[in-house]
């Protein structure tokens, strides 16, 4: 079976696992958010791996690059949707700050591949 770029990758891989760990967390949010704070996070985390794939079949570097952004944002958004799950009591303090390690590893991946597909 062929395997493709983008699954050689680190960060890709990574943003698999910060995938699993937001769908097992928004399990315990209460069932009012489903389509609304869950359904979000959810979208914002899967757009991670998603957006990395995706800007692996472009074929200049600029544009690779601009998926891999989109990616970076999507992690930024994965953050403030738990930050703001904190402060509405859906997840513990403890529980952002242990996501909140992944979110740096993967922010500084992103942002490093970034640049080395910009310098390419």
């Amino acid at each position: 079976m062929k395997v493709y770029s983008f699954e050689k990758l680190e960060v890709w891989q990574l943003s698999r696992k910060f995938v699993k760990d937001i769908y097992k967390l928004t399990e315990k949010f209460p069932a009012s958010e489903k389509y609304g704070m869950v359904d979000q996070l959810k979208r914002a985390a899967v757009s991670i791996p998603t957006n990395l794939a995706e800007g692996s079949g472009r074929n200049t570097t600029k544009d690779k690059a601009y998926f891999t952004q989109l990616a970076y944002g999507s992690l930024m958004e994965c953050l403030n949707l738990l930050i703001l799950s904190v402060d509405l009591g859906y997840i513990l303090q403890g529980e952002l700050e242990n996501l909140r390690k992944d979110i740096e590893v993967l922010s500084k991946k992103l942002s490093n591949y970034r640049r080395s597909q910009l310098n390419s």
